[in-house]
């Protein structure tokens, strides 16, 4: 039978060795198989009638999350072995390799505990023991759990139904679904690489696990190559690098909300001010919106009931009297009621987003036709509750603003907008060096607001406007906004990692829960369509990203400082201090080190700033008016330049890419 032909023996079914056997095709490192579009391991038969198998071997990308979770397995494994009584977790496959969650009762594992886990897993590995793959009931599997005293294992049980299925590989076994390898021996190239706190289930009212990180590769080599760039990461580190280039910081005060020092918010504002010029160039209008709201806001929007978990609340010293006499008065039940009454009697919400406010603005006149599409802008804070297990430095923060805009028009308009979005997203990426932008069409969640032809017309919208660009993308089934569809925009950074920051969504449902209008050309009322658009995204996570993805040098247009001055001896002071002020009054940002330091250590102590460049003062550059030129970029010395042609120099760098023509 070939590849794409239907298998008709429907009487017993095979597992896909079986079938790659019959054909003749090669089984060496072999680890899956794909089924129409589904990926199987070679320990579960295959369904009834399937019409196309391909094979996937060990050395192949499709490869990588069979092996990791397998990885994984026998990690934890060994960590039973090492350490009796320890309760395992969760333990799944990620993009960049693994992790299992483990509760242990004598203590924390250290280096040494993963080197010796290491070792161990070699053991295991070595045994080329075969993984199993059993069907048992809920009940037999509830037994077998009980018995190896796994409670968060149980836990998880009873949240399953349908097929429910165990792997083993040699004496151990845990509650999975798979797919696996055939067995350890194809797990040969992996590494352990730290350990992190982590509650259960993300929860921080839930115990505090520990949680072991690995990778594995399907090839030796490949591993190599994936452990020197985690370790060019942790060089980049925004959270190493922000501390280090004076550009943020944090306090306990204020968990999980970031510092700007003068460093970063030259930066932080650079950002901020390069988008409001893309604005102007492109017909938006910036307002400026509330921080809090009566909660009727989001009730209206549906953001209470679908986003009341990462809401802040908030209320006056009249709210909390009103509680408090509630709470005397009507005692509750249990917690539950307490909460709920709690509740009832906070009036306001911070806002999570902007689009409710931005709904609230487009109705409180009348429009019309003429005024579509109207693009409203709103760099306003917003706040979320992300649970303290989760957030992470710049890219998981409670505060943050975004690049947010929306778009109100007409339908006949939303596919042109779209296009225009689209060329603007890539323009914007390519002046920041991002070159390697995918792009996904996130359809319909299943937790959602508005009906399926609300979301049809929606998903039919975004689609038609990447088609008319010609672009190539995916769909992510089900990833969509409670609210409406969304393109999704995922680059690589220099590393290679993915990030996904920009979007714009189609919404129906919004402008018809606020009842939004505008009157038509027919002297009749419509209702307008409201695209949810960004191209940063979160500034925080932006700038965290940028900073990681050009290792703290940014680009001159947007470094903290463009130049700085350093001075032979202290004779030349005052000259440094004339050309600081005069570059200073071209808009340029200069500043002067004119400490008692070496040369050679104001030289490096730029250099460790990343300054994109360093302008050295003698008496030969005061004689002739200018400075000794140093690049970082080009990494040389340009010699001695006038301070004109210095900062002819520096006015054409202090524009983005795109605004040099």
């Amino acid at each position: 039978m070939e590849s794409g032909e239907t298998q008709h023996d429907t009487a017993q079914p095979k597992t896909g060795r079986q079938v790659l056997e019959e054909r003749g095709e090669k089984i060496k490192n072999l680890v899956a198989v794909e089924v129409d579009g589904q990926v199987y391991d070679l320990h579960t038969p295959l369904p009834a009638g399937f019409e196309t198998l391909r094979p996937i071997y060990a050395h192949q990308q499709e490869a990588l999350p069979i092996i990791r979770h397998s990885t994984a397995h026998v990690m934890a494994d060994a960590v039973q072995r090492l350490f009796p009584g320890t309760k395992v977790a969760f333990g799944p496959a990620t993009d960049a390799g693994f992790y299992y969650d483990y509760d242990r009762p004598d203590g924390t594992f250290s280096d040494d505990d993963l080197r010796a886990i290491e070792e161990k897993m070699a053991e295991i590995i070595a045994q080329d023991s075969p993984f199993r793959r059993e069907v048992m009931s809920k009940d037999e599997l509830r037994a077998l759990l009980q018995e190896l005293d796994e409670p968060y294992k149980l836990e998880h049980l009873e949240r399953l139904d349908g097929e429910l299925t165990v792997y083993r590989h040699g004496d151990w076994v845990d509650l999975c679904e798979g797919p696996h390898v055939p067995s350890t021996g194809f797990l040969k190239a992996f590494k352990l690489t730290h350990v992190a706190g982590a509650y259960w289930r993300g929860d921080e009212r839930n115990p505090m696990l520990q949680r072991i990180y690995g990778t594995a590769f399907g090839q030796p080599k490949l591993l190599k190559k994936h452990l020197k760039q985690i370790e060019e990461a942790k060089k980049r580190d925004h959270r190493k690098l922000g501390k280090e280039l004076d550009l943020i910081a944090f306090h306990p005060l204020a968990p999980a909300s970031p510092f700007f020092t003068p460093r970063g918010a030259r930066v932080y504002n650079g950002l901020c001010d390069y988008v409001r010029e893309l604005y102007d160039e492109q017909g938006y209008e910036e307002v400026i919106t509330p921080q809090v709201f009566d909660k009727e806001l989001f009730e209206t929007s549906g953001h209470l009931p679908a986003y009341f978990e990462n809401m802040f609340l908030a209320g006056s010293k009249d709210d909390l009297e009103r509680a408090a006499k509630a709470l005397v008065e009507r005692p509750p039940a249990d917690a539950e009621a307490c909460e709920h009454s709690l509740q009832e009697h906070l009036r306001y919400g911070i806002k999570p987003m902007n689009c409710p406010s931005h709904c609230l603005v487009f109705g409180m006149k009348r429009r019309s036709y003429r005024e579509l599409p109207w693009r409203v802008a709103d760099f306003g804070r917003l706040h979320r509750y992300e649970r303290s297990g989760v957030v992470q430095g710049l890219t998981r923060v409670r505060t943050f603003a975004q690049d947010d805009a929306h778009i109100f028009c007409t339908m006949e308009q939303v596919q042109d907008e779209i296009v225009k979005f689209l060329d603007l997203v890539h323009r914007v990426y390519e002046d920041f060096g991002f070159t390697d932008v995918r792009i996904v069409v996130a359809t319909r969640p299943d937790d959602r607001l508005g009906d399926d032809a609300i979301w049809d017309r929606a998903e039919k919208a975004l689609v038609d406007g990447v088609e008319a660009k010609g672009l190539p993308y995916e769909i992510a089934e089900g990833e969509g906004a409670f609210y409406g569809p969304k393109i999704e925009f995922h680059l690589k950074d220099a590393l290679g990692r993915p990030w996904q920051l920009g979007t714009i969504q189609a919404d129906f449902n919004l402008p018809e829960r606020f009842d939004l209008s505008y009157i038509g050309p027919d002297n009749a009322s419509h209702r307008p369509v409201m695209l949810h658009r960004a191209i940063l995204g979160s500034v925080e996570r932006f700038f965290g990203v940028l900073l990681e993805h050009v290792g703290g040098s940014f680009p001159t247009w947007l470094a903290p400082e463009q130049l700085v001055l350093v001075t032979v001896a202290s004779d030349f002071d005052d000259y440094a201090r004339s050309v600081e002020a005069e570059l200073r009054a071209e808009g340029l940002r200069v500043r002067s080190d004119l400490s008692n330091e070496r040369l050679g250590a104001k030289i490096r102590a730029a250099r460790l700033m990343r300054v994109p460049y360093i302008g050295v003062i003698g008496a030969k550059e005061r004689e002739s008016h200018g400075l000794a030129l140093r690049s970082r970029d080009e990494n040389a010395d340009l010699g001695l330049q006038t301070v004109e042609e210095v900062a002819a120099r520096l006015r054409v760098e202090s524009r983005p890419p795109s605004f040099r023509s």
